[in-house]
């Protein structure tokens, strides 16, 4: 009996969840969605909009001032300034790309150190099938190996960033295991559940209920669920204790269906979903005490 958690079968007073926003991706366009930020100004006013909402940690993946994808330390370092006049919220880097030098790939992480730094945890298939055209709107091989994970860590502990272990999969969990037993991954580690990915694990609460089973004793998680499915997984992944994000990076529909306006009307959906179980999301510094920044 003594690994018996009893806040688990009667709940606690006050449970609070780290709710993180996803701005904009490097995908998503103006074409599908019409209200997507491109510019840091524009990056800044719709973190505010879901930092009011109850976000506590943006996600940043930085865009030329016309919309293309970029990867130069110089915007991520103006998005994030920009981003700070509005909000003292979280601030998470993404460094996925494909086709990038490692070093290029890392290089804004180095140079700004970031609260959080978001890892990618292993090679695969990526992809997003669309039923209704019998074809893939996107695929393309996602190439993240041991070497280059290692390398990306050392940086991050260089200056201080935390690895946010993004893990598409059961396998990149346990990627995750001989990092932590070299000792380049610190305990607790923060784990991504990323699901709805064609190449990934099936985006089924089972599957977020295995990935936290397979997680190291005390980590932190989340859930990223990419597209409409998204709801369902979040409120598994609330009812379970797990943290949740959402975005248009990940998702343009609230949970009944309707098109969402910005960032701020997806993370306040979010957050009733939340309370609605008796949970409240955190503010900036609680998450930051949550997740042992």
């Amino acid at each position: 009996m003594k690994d018996l958690n009893l806040n688990n079968i009667y709940g606690k007073e006050s449970d609070k969840v780290v709710i993180s926003v996803a701005i904009t991706g490097v995908m998503a366009n103006r074409n599908q969605h019409p209200n997507i930020p491109y510019t840091p100004e524009e990056m800044a006013e719709d973190t505010l909009r879901a930092y009011n909402a109850g976000a506590s940690v943006v996600h940043i993946h930085a865009r030329e001032r016309d919309g293309s994808p970029s990867i130069r330390p110089e915007m991520f370092k103006e998005i994030t300034e920009e981003i700070k006049k509005k909000c003292d919220i979280i601030i998470n880097y993404s460094t996925g790309a494909v086709g990038i030098p490692r070093e290029m790939r890392i290089a804004h992480i180095r140079e700004l150190a970031p609260d959080i730094g978001a890892l990618n945890m292993g090679s695969m298939n990526y992809a997003k099938y669309s039923p209704k055209r019998k074809d893939f709107i996107f695929k393309f091989v996602f190439e993240n190996n041991f070497d280059d994970i290692m390398y990306y860590i050392e940086a991050m502990n260089e200056v201080g960033s935390k690895p946010e272990l993004e893990c598409f999969d059961v396998g990149h969990i346990a990627n995750s295991y001989p990092l932590i037993d070299m000792g380049l991954l610190k305990t607790p580690v923060h784990y991504s559940f990323v699901l709805g990915v064609n190449g990934g694990a099936p985006p089924t609460t089972r599957i977020i209920q295995t990935m936290a089973d397979s997680i190291p004793p005390g980590s932190h998680w989340h859930v990223i669920g990419i597209g409409p499915v998204q709801w369902r997984l979040l409120a598994g992944a609330l009812s379970m204790g797990g943290d949740i994000r959402v975005g248009l990076e990940d998702n343009f529909y609230l949970g009944n269906g309707k098109k969402a306006e910005n960032n701020g009307e997806l993370v306040e959906a979010a957050a009733n979903l939340a309370r609605s179980i008796g949970r409240e999301p955190a503010t900036v510094e609680e998450a930051r005490k949550i997740l042992e920044l």
